[in-house]
């Protein structure tokens, strides 16, 4: 999927691209697939900040996606839409009673296109089976972490993880980051690469447009006041003063572990993510 490029008629069009939504083959969502979405503005249920620059935005409904794939028959795809909420876009389904449903739309499905769900599907991208049922070395994403839940790994656009073994009665898969997890086999997960693989690299050209996704502008610790921030201060520009940059209450923002070494999921990971 290439991108667009603008002629540069103003400063922000000569750095702007946007998709060609090439894969895109539905402009309207289906109706009884989608609900309300209430804006947060990085607030948490006391009304306090816990995300900042977050806020404003276009105003968007949520598109239920079926991330747990309990339907056995058989499903046509009948467009390929996008979704305002991630990266990806999403699939929609129709089995044999006509009852309609969305997915992540892996990279080569298209419409017409028809898609299973368990464990005798066939191994071409959008069916999904549990990970017993899958060869080794295949390219999966919407993995699940326990059986039933619906998948939670591995659904951004342009990813896939990976299967490198099974043994003892689970499996070991790469994930996009690097890190190599144990997961059960009686878990799903559904073949193929997330579509939309050209997302990361769209400029946005303009500061409207992060606007427009409900991010607010975030202002550097190093133009501020002292009382403000801890690498505010001194005459011109100043060096931040500290073995490494802070974050406005003083702790590392820079390699600082906030993971919990005591962690109960610990003991599934086989290799970390930033291991030599």
């Amino acid at each position: 999927m290439p991108t667009i490029k603008f002629k540069p008629t103003t400063p922000s069009r000569r750095n702007m691209t946007t998709p060609s939504f090439e894969e895109v083959t539905r402009k309207s969502p289906e109706k009884s697939l989608i609900a309300k979405k209430k804006k947060f503005s990085g607030r948490n249920s006391y009304g306090k900040i816990t995300v900042r620059h977050r806020g404003g935005g276009n105003k968007v409904k949520y598109r239920i996606v079926d991330f747990k794939r309990q339907d056995t028959s058989a499903s046509k795809v009948i467009g390929v839409e996008y979704d305002p909420n991630r990266s990806a876009y999403i699939a929609l389904l129709e089995n044999e009673a006509g009852k309609r449903s969305y997915i992540i739309a892996p990279v080569g499905l298209k419409d017409g296109d028809v898609v299973y769900s368990g464990a005798g599907a066939d191994i071409k991208p959008g069916n999904t089976l549990p990970i017993a049922n899958i060869p080794v070395g295949t390219m999966i994403h919407n993995i699940e972490l326990y059986p039933g839940k619906g998948a939670q790994l591995v659904r951004s656009a342009g990813v896939f993880a990976q299967l490198i073994a099974k043994e003892n009665g689970s499996a070991q898969v790469r994930l996009p980051s690097g890190e190599v997890r144990i997961i059960r086999l009686d878990c799903k997960a559904t073949i193929g690469q997330v579509g939309n693989i050209e997302h990361d690299t769209v400029k946005l050209g303009k500061a409207g447009r992060k606007r427009h996704m409900g991010i607010r502008p975030t202002v550097r610790g190093s133009v501020m006041n002292p009382c403000d921030h801890p690498h505010g201060g001194g005459e011109g520009k100043s060096p931040i003063g500290h073995p490494g940059p802070v974050t406005p209450w003083g702790k590392p923002a820079l390699g600082y572990k906030t993971r919990n070494a005591k962690a109960r999921t610990n003991k599934f990971i086989v290799k970390r993510r930033n291991a030599k």
